[in-house]
């Protein structure tokens, strides 16, 4: 096996990175920069596409398990932990880059941020994106986690929490462990069911993504977000 060293200057990863950014880097050789070094017989490359291969993919690999990760020859806990690391400063620059914002006018910003708390989860989880009048992000929380298949969504304690956090909108994402991204009979259900509760204390429901295993689907910008009942306008 050729030693990373020995290839051509502009074909290692490291150097790559710095003479044309690293979005020209595969995500093998991204891999190979954060382990450094190969196992006997494979140098970091070579061990960073075998890793993509058992895994079948860069996402299989950052949600795998401690006792999957450490199974493979070279893997150990200290390498997972570093993985875990590097995962969560992911997701609190992109939650620093949404609380320090603009205002999230555009879904995508959303997008980015429930993929990055929600994709790889094996049970299905239900996040809430408190805003201000501005639209600006107050906080972010996970408030119900449930089975592979369900989460139990008590709208009174969503309604707490928007209380709590003095939010005028919010958005809600929840993740679908199967991959897909279709909404069930209940998803609909439960976004009418939200919105209506919220209206009564004057706070809009914005948005509701699910994310799934490589998109994230968004009611709002598929003209499903439900509208306030009368009712509740006339009040």
């Amino acid at each position: 096996m050729v030693k990373i060293l020995q290839l051509p200057k502009d074909s290692r990863p490291r150097e790559k990175l710095l003479q044309r950014g690293p979005q020209a880097l595969s995500d093998a050789e991204l891999l190979a920069i954060f382990l450094r070094v190969g196992v006997p017989g494979m140098n970091a490359v070579a061990l960073s596409e075998y890793l993509l291969t058992h895994f079948g993919s860069l996402q299989g690999l950052l949600t795998a398990s401690e006792s999957e990760f450490c199974q493979i020859k070279g893997m150990g806990q200290a390498k997972f932990v570093q993985l875990q690391a590097a995962m969560e400063m992911t997701k609190r620059y992109l939650y620093e880059s949404l609380e320090k914002g603009d205002a999230l006018t555009c879904a995508e910003q959303s997008k980015t941020y429930v993929a990055s708390v929600l994709r790889g989860r094996h049970r299905e989880a239900f996040w809430v994106l408190f805003l201000n009048q501005q639209h600006q992000l107050i906080a972010s929380e996970m408030l119900f986690e449930g089975t592979l298949n369900a989460a139990s969504v008590y709208p009174r304690e969503v309604v707490k929490r928007a209380l709590d956090h003095h939010a005028a909108a919010v958005m809600l994402a929840h993740n679908h462990p199967s991959g897909h991204t279709d909404p069930s009979r209940a998803d609909h259900q439960l976004t009418k069911l939200l919105v209506e509760a919220l209206a009564w204390v004057e706070i809009r429901v914005l948005d509701h993504f699910i994310v799934g295993e490589g998109a994230v689907l968004s009611f709002a910008e598929q003209g499903w977000m439900p509208a306030t009942p009368e009712r509740i306008k006339k009040v």
